[in-house]
């Protein structure tokens, strides 16, 4: 059996994981998620943890990824995810517009993103942005749109990035 599956997921305080027949839902003090659960795949709740198995061999590796998906919603619920982008380049900037992201990237307009349900986006300065929320699929998708307006450039590093990213740079044509 996978090792990912056999690896108990420990419920923080706070957090409620409730079972279906097909679903799953994680509720705690950050908000809701759920998800759908497979058949052929137990769910066990004791002592703090949750237990996923798999009584037939070809469910083993999904009950893994089952088990890696329940563990990223108790965090969520319990913490929260959170992605910082960071804009580089004269007259790039940030700001928010109500709920909404209004972004300053050297086109002839401004471009909007519209922030969904569950996602909170903040500009601590001009030049940054903080995505954040339960959920970190939509985090992380949320994160690659905004960054998929204007993506870093090789030459000069121009765009906006992950913070944590590294751009490797080009060297320029020579004469």
């Amino acid at each position: 059996m996978s090792r990912v599956a056999k690896k108990p997921v420990a419920l923080t305080k706070g957090v409620e994981v409730n079972v279906q027949p097909d679903s799953i839902s994680v509720k705690g003090p950050k908000g809701s998620l759920s998800i759908a659960k497979p058949a052929g795949i137990e769910v066990k709740i004791e002592d703090g943890n949750a237990q996923l198995s798999s009584s037939d061999a070809s469910l083993v590796p999904l009950t893994g990824t089952l088990r890696a998906i329940v563990a990223n919603m108790v965090h969520g619920v319990s913490t929260g995810f959170e992605r910082k982008l960071e804009l580089v380049g004269v007259g790039y900037r940030a700001a928010m517009q109500g709920k909404d992201l209004s972004l300053s990237l050297g086109f002839s307009h401004p471009v909007v993103f519209v922030a969904p349900e569950g996602i909170t986006i903040s500009t601590p300065t001009q030049t940054e942005i903080l995505v954040a929320g339960a959920d970190k699929q939509m985090v992380g998708e949320v994160a690659a749109k905004i960054r998929g307006y204007r993506p870093p450039e090789p030459y000069k590093g121009k765009g906006v990035k992950y913070s944590d990213e590294t751009i490797i740079r080009k060297e320029a044509k020579k004469a």
